[in-house]
């Protein structure tokens, strides 16, 4: 797909971060888009934004975890446009949580919007895919390429989102189906993902969002450029971010030893963010122990 112009995308999750900044970009390239996310008052944003560049739009309001509703949603679609020749999987949350503080619920809900909302959404709209020789781009994560402590579920997710979308691309190969197909890696991307985060109350990893914040260096927006040039070029893998391509050549070079770096890289953070709060409480005490002094 080397050209956006005139055909029909569907984004879902478009109501803010990189969803918002793929529709915004296809806006600018020509693109008709139907957008879908669960918020409609961001979703509605993003409209006026696409819009505002000139781009014919719809949007739905959509839960992704719920296959009928997604089953209903390539419907209208197909019923607005005609078909779907570009369609980017990109829902998605997060937890903060070890695996001993997460509760099952949420869980639950990190699996089913960032797994089974990918699956919903690739078996909705593959028909309408063959049908236009389209393109299916699902969005994985660095944690698709190397585990994290405190993300048990998001790796969980964003791996196993990893593995169906190599074994659809697969079945398109094998079955001479003419869809083309790309897995999608952001590193840290500045988006809200995880100001939103569920988080459990006892993290003992402090300073997660913080830390998370300081090292997003990769803008949404460009993260959306870089995620379309690679599927105009019809990657099937696209890594957004020199931390996320650290990360998979770090997984590809020493294999599950990676995991001994990581530990040590995250135990050396957690001591920092602690000695740092020790000092502020040190120095608290000592201008309320001045304070006293003087009176």
């Amino acid at each position: 797909m080397e050209e956006f112009r005139g055909r029909v995308a569907v984004v879902t999750g478009a109501g803010s971060g990189i969803g918002r900044a793929l529709a915004v970009e296809l806006a600018v390239q020509g693109a008709r888009l139907a957008l879908s996310d669960a918020a409609e008052e961001g979703l509605a944003q993003t409209a006026a934004l696409c819009a505002a560049r000139g781009a014919e739009v719809r949007t739905y309001r959509l839960d992704v975890t719920d296959r009928l509703a997604m089953q209903n949603h390539a419907k209208e679609v197909r019923a607005d446009f005609g078909g779907a020749d570009l369609v980017i999987n990109n829902a998605g949350v997060t937890l903060l949580a070890s695996i001993t503080e997460a509760s099952w619920d949420d869980m639950r809900w990190v699996l089913d919007v960032d797994f089974w909302g990918v699956v919903n959404g690739t078996q909705a709209f593959l028909p309408l895919l063959v049908t236009a020789r389209g393109h299916l781009v699902n969005i994985s994560s660095m944690y698709g390429l190397t585990a994290a402590p405190a993300q048990s579920a998001y790796n969980a997710a964003k791996f196993a989102v990893r593995g169906f979308t190599e074994a659809v691309l697969q079945e398109m190969r094998v079955g001479d189906v003419p869809v083309r197909v790309s897995c999608v890696y952001p590193g840290k991307v500045r988006t809200d993902i995880f100001s939103n985060a569920r988080a459990a109350k006892g993290l003992g990893y402090g300073g997660v969002r913080e830390r998370y914040a300081r090292e997003a260096t990769t803008s949404a927006e460009q993260a959306a450029r870089l995620i379309l040039r690679g599927v105009r070029r019809n990657r099937v893998k696209i890594v957004v971010g020199s931390d996320a391509r650290r990360a998979d050549l770090l997984t590809r070079l020493l294999g599950t030893v990676y995991s001994r770096f990581t530990a040590r890289a995250v135990r050396t953070q957690a001591s920092q963010v602690r000695l740092e709060a020790m000092r502020t409480r040190l120095a608290a005490q000592r201008i309320r122990t001045s304070d006293h002094r003087q009176l």
